[in-house]
């Protein structure tokens, strides 16, 4: 899966503003599911059924939005000022994860921003440690790019 950006994100990088100021305060939630329902499209809707939150990822490791830092080279990362981290929530596997902005509720919609990808451990559009999450552990998030094609 490549990274997915919603079209409320499209829109308001076309129309009102930068890729950093859209998803200020946000938050990147990691999910457990099968390849098959992961969702194809960054506007769907995030089905409980289908998808267990394992972990929400803040700017200061505990309740704080994520910032993006200077962009160079057609790509942005994580501001190096904030440890981005997370308690995970609930034992499993991640699959994927959405960047939100700070208002998301993970419903069905076209105009929230959002980005969304798969979790590796190498090679994947957001990298950790290891795809095995278990409940009440501390997980990093230590390294982000985003970039527009060229």
């Amino acid at each position: 899966m490549p990274l997915l950006s919603s079209t409320g994100l499209r829109n308001k990088v076309l129309d009102t503003g930068s890729v950093k100021s859209v998803l200020a305060n946000g938050f990147i939630h990691v999910y457990a599911s099968t390849l098959a329902n992961i969702p194809a499209t960054a506007d769907a809707a995030i089905n409980p059924a289908n998808h267990t939150l394992l972990l929400t990822v803040y700017g200061d490791g505990i309740s704080a939005g994520l910032n993006l830092g200077t962009a160079s080279g057609g790509a942005i990362g994580k501001d190096p000022g904030e440890t981005w981290a997370g308690t995970v929530l609930a034992t499993g596997t991640a699959a994927f994860f959405r960047y939100v902005g700070a208002a998301d509720t993970g419903a069905l919609s076209t105009t929230e921003p959002r980005y969304q990808g798969r979790v590796g451990v190498s090679g994947a559009e957001l990298n950790i440690s290891s795809l095995t999450l278990t409940a009440g552990n501390t997980q990093a998030v230590n390294f982000t790019s985003i970039s527009l094609p060229g």
